[in-house]
């Protein structure tokens, strides 16, 4: 996560989820529409991650009653995100730091994308109960990220298919291999079968999965 914190790479960050995820504006619609099934038009809204500001924008435009929390350790990635709010930036309260940092208020939803893949195992859990402790119950929390098979080769299929994907869509093939090795490698990355356990044990129900993009897999769930 140290290239959050340097500042080519923070230059480079917006351009990067449409090159490397696929689907990744029709992400940020279906977590607006799963949010908003539950959410009411004067809702409260966390999102952890939140630096760059892609999907507090995208969630301010499509609601403008919503108040929206935006959490990220980084303090460059918020200052990218404030860039990219613009005038949205009124309806929009950035917290740098983490999820323990945030205002122990009950949310009406929560969003966390493209983020947990960082987070081992524990650290995950622990982050999947800080926010359930600041949903309300029955409130909508929307997931995705890295998502792999545990056994060698069937990682390496799917983070190779997503490697394929960024080269089509613009990156160059010696950058999306070495983006796989240092995948492989470096992110603690978790099963689909591991998520939905984990989900579970926070004490969220109803897990649906309703995103599958390659390496990507995003669920929502329901805080218990």
């Amino acid at each position: 996560m140290s290239s959050f914190s340097d500042p080519q790479a923070v230059a480079r960050y917006a351009e990067g989820p449409l090159r490397q995820v696929p689907g990744f504006l029709a992400l940020q619609q279906m977590t607006h529409l799963l949010l908003a099934e539950r959410v009411h038009v004067q809702g409260r809204v966390l999102v952890l991650g939140a630096g760059g500001g892609l999907e507090l924008k995208a969630f301010a435009e499509a609601q403008p009653g919503w108040q929206l929390l935006g959490v990220d350790p980084a303090a460059p990635m918020l200052a990218l995100a404030e860039q990219t709010l613009g005038p949205l930036n009124a309806r929009v309260e950035l917290l740098e730091g983490y999820i323990d940092d945030a205002p122990d208020v009950r949310f009406d939803g929560a969003s966390c994308l493209l983020t947990l893949h960082f987070l081992d195992a524990t650290q995950r859990l622990h982050t999947l109960r800080e926010l359930h402790k600041r949903l309300r119950q029955g409130a909508p929390l929307i997931v995705a990220h890295h998502s792999v098979p545990q056994d060698p080769a069937g990682k390496l299929r799917w983070l190779q298919r997503y490697a394929a994907f960024a080269e089509t869509s613009g990156v160059a093939h010696a950058d999306a291999q070495r983006a796989i090795d240092a995948i492989a490698e470096r992110l603690p990355l978790l099963s689909p079968e591991q998520e939905v356990a984990l989900l579970q044990e926070a004490d969220f129900d109803g897990v649906e999965l309703f995103y599958a993009g390659f390496s990507f897999k995003g669920w929502v769930a329901y805080a218990g």
